[in-house]
């Protein structure tokens, strides 16, 4: 297996890159998140990566960090969840927005996602519940896990970005009604 590649950054166009390593060069796809810190062409680089083998190609994926490549490698134990849909999922949320979806049961945050419909999103938060989230979204966890995800999805409704409603989310006291926590979040963006 092919764990990680270090060379020169010959050419890019999303979400495929060729990295020139020793003379040989590496056709790899990446995530959007990755892509977006890669630097300028004719720079070093180094990638994570993940080397999938199938009867008709050999494909490999590029990751800036190994916990990328550990959350891609999660999402395409699941069934129904390939290589193109993980890095769909790695290119339009970041691993702890992932996060806190998972953590919080959130399906509406993955659901925005190109590609993946409800049953998948309901199918990604019970397999991967337990495997993701549970660290990454324990920190700002004062209110009860499903009055928190309605008060997040209300002020996601309300027009509010998700950076914004889960910093509001965070500041809502543990026992909150979800009445009162959309009443306390919105005071607070208010004052932002």
């Amino acid at each position: 297996m092919i764990g990680r590649l270090s060379g020169i950054l010959l050419e890019k166009n999303p979400p495929q890159l060729l990295v020139d390593c020793q003379g040989v060069g590496y056709e790899v796809d990446v995530p959007m998140s990755t892509f977006y810190n890669l630097p300028h062409v004719g720079e070093k680089v180094v990638l994570f990566t993940h080397q999938a083998i199938r009867e008709d190609a050999h494909l490999l994926f590029g990751f800036g960090n190994a916990a990328e490549r550990a959350v891609f490698r999660q999402l395409i134990k699941i069934t129904g969840v390939g290589a193109r849909m993980a890095l769909s999922i790695l290119s339009g949320m970041t691993i702890a927005d992932l996060g806190q979806a998972i953590t919080l049961q959130d399906s509406g945050r993955l659901v925005k996602v190109p590609g993946i419909g409800k049953k998948t999103a309901e199918r990604l938060l019970l397999e991967l519940k337990g495997k993701l989230g549970a660290d990454i979204g324990a920190g700002g966890a004062h209110a009860a896990p499903d009055a928190k995800s309605d008060i997040l999805n209300a002020l996601v409704a309300l027009g509010y970005s998700d950076k914004e409603a889960l910093a509001a989310v965070k500041n809502v006291p543990a026992g909150s009604s979800v009445s009162d926590g959309i009443k306390l979040a919105l005071k607070a963006l208010s004052k932002g």
